[in-house]
């Protein structure tokens, strides 16, 4: 006969069949109760030494001027001030906000659309999700690497292309910082719109069948479905990819390197890459405080959508 884990810990606190005390039994419950903050602490320590000591650590380098050998120097908060007078950071901040505008709002957008679109039955649309969510598998540096050559003005696949088709375009797309900003944008797009499709299509996934039985009876069109019901109940898919779009497009690192290095000039340097070049350039003490600014951009945006989505949660 099975027997209630309350009833087996209270009979071995009551050994040799004597009854237990109330202090006994007050204390097998107190430990029971503190048994889920015991299995939470091996993650807790996990968090405490990747995320928590680094981050103390990062707090304390930044306010020295340590090159990365030697004795660090202690130098308060010059290396901020240093920071907001350096035009090409400021300049970097600029290009890292416009590609996460452009980047993470068309992640979302086409990432919903594909989902709609693959969500419906139909013969081959196995096939085409694994043709939108393929890219996402190949490794940013080789995809720039390989955009690179597409864009390329004179033997590029995209010129030879428009020249097959009588249109002689010689234009360097990579050459001009507008350009070559916006083909980082579309890459980055096109690469991990995949992994948004996957979570939205998820969501869709999630949603009971007869939330959308109740409005065709209720007479609702496919717009007005897609309104008050899908959107609404897609709002957690939402909120992850958002949050993950903001993240990925602001910390950007990898197709930058591969597709323009940062040019024309530094037209096209996000904020990782000019970290990790003052890190080179002996200065770690600045550069840890160019990666605490950077955590506060992240994390700025990112609060206010979550909070801003709460909102219109509570709302709908």
């Amino acid at each position: 006969m099975e027997r209630h884990p309350e009833e087996v810990a209270l009979r071995v606190v009551g050994a040799e069949g004597r009854r237990p005390s109330r202090a006994g039994r007050h204390g097998v419950l107190r430990l029971r109760g503190q048994l889920h903050l015991l299995m939470a602490l091996p993650a807790f320590l996990l968090f405490a030494v990747f995320f928590l000591y680094p981050l103390v650590r990062s707090v304390g380098l930044s306010l020295t001027d340590w090159s990365g050998l030697g004795r660090a120097r202690f130098v308060g908060l010059a290396n901020f001030g240093a920071f907001f007078t350096d035009a090409r950071a400021l300049g970097d901040v600029k290009t890292t906000v416009l590609f996460a505008l452009g980047s993470a709002p068309l992640l979302n957008l086409f990432g919903l659309l594909y989902a709609l679109l693959l969500n419906d039955g139909f013969r081959g649309r196995g096939v085409a999700r694994a043709a939108v969510y393929l890219p996402a598998v190949i490794s940013p540096l080789i995809m720039g690497y390989l955009w690179y050559y597409l864009l390329q003005p004179y033997r590029g696949l995209l010129a030879q292309a428009l020249a097959g088709a009588g249109v002689h375009a010689t234009v360097n797309w990579l050459a001009h910082p507008g350009s070559a900003l916006a083909a980082l944008v579309l890459v980055n797009v096109w690469q991990y719109v995949g992994m948004t499709m996957i979570v939205y299509l998820a969501g869709l996934k999630s949603i009971p069948p007869e939330m959308y039985e109740a409005s065709r009876i209720e007479g609702a069109g496919r717009w007005d479905t897609l309104r008050f019901v899908t959107l609404p109940l897609l709002a957690p898919a939402l909120r992850v990819n958002i949050v993950t779009n903001i993240i990925g497009s602001l910390s950007v690192f990898d197709v930058i390197v591969s597709l323009t290095d940062g040019g024309p000039g530094y037209a096209t340097e996000s904020l990782s890459i000019y970290i990790l070049r003052m890190v080179y350039g002996s200065q770690t003490g600045y550069s840890t405080a160019v990666a605490l600014i950077l955590f506060a951009i992240i994390l700025v945006p990112v609060v206010i959508s979550l909070r801003l989505m709460r909102r219109a949660q509570y709302d709908i």
